[in-house]
């Protein structure tokens, strides 16, 4: 697989380069593009796929273990997850948004207002914010 073509980066964009790295390689999981269980490039060789610095790969995968995208194993490298990552992260901040309006006595309804609320708040802030 041909990970240049799928991750693009623009050095002129707000978005750091390893955030932008991180943002298309979620977005390709996502949308079934790098399936679960796809081996990811060696950080020295995407690094020189996309003509990018070391350093600047190797913080984008450790943000994408961080949040379960990929998972490092070994020496044997990195691969995506097998799951998606926004399932276990969304339905724990679920639980935690639930749990908090309900210890302050707020019914379903009323608390959706203030995730309706707060989704308004990011209309702005980039793709898939609702």
């Amino acid at each position: 697989m041909d990970f240049s073509d799928l991750l693009k980066t623009d050095s002129h964009a707000a978005a750091p380069l390893f955030e932008q790295i991180r943002v298309a390689l979620i977005e390709a999981v996502r949308s079934g593009s790098v399936p679960a269980g796809t081996r990811l490039p060696t950080v020295r060789d995407l690094a020189g796929q996309l003509g990018l610095a070391v350093n600047t790969v190797a913080r984008a995968y450790r943000e994408l273990e961080a949040g379960g995208v990929v998972e490092t194993r070994g020496r044997f490298g990195t691969f995506i997850a097998g799951s998606d990552p926004a399932d276990a992260t969304m339905a724990q901040a679920a639980r935690a948004f639930a749990a908090a309006a309900h210890a302050v006595g707020m019914g379903k309804a009323d608390a959706l207002r203030y995730l309706d609320a707060a989704f308004a708040n990011v209309a702005g802030a980039g793709p898939n914010t609702g």
